[in-house]
């Protein structure tokens, strides 16, 4: 019975939610169940990139996800 009340506490909580709230919740719930989908690294995607984009563009890319991959905005939350 606990957690079916559990269940219907967040589901009230996330009626109140905008649609971008409501999809962190559901990426954070995909993630704790080990559903999260995978992406590919920086250098996959560089490799496969590089036929398809001129060599300056590539460079491009390359220092942007150095630059700013990984980089956190605490003032997005």
């Amino acid at each position: 019975m606990e957690n079916t009340t559990t269940i219907q506490e967040i589901i009230q909580r996330l009626e109140k939610l905008s649609p971008g709230k409501q999809r962190q919740v559901l990426d954070f719930t995909l993630e704790l169940s080990g559903e999260s989908p995978k992406g590919i690294s920086g250098k996959e995607l560089l490799e496969f990139a590089s036929g398809l984009f001129p060599p300056e563009d590539i460079e491009q890319i390359k220092r942007a996800i150095e630059e700013d991959c990984g980089q956190i905005d605490e003032s997005e939350w």
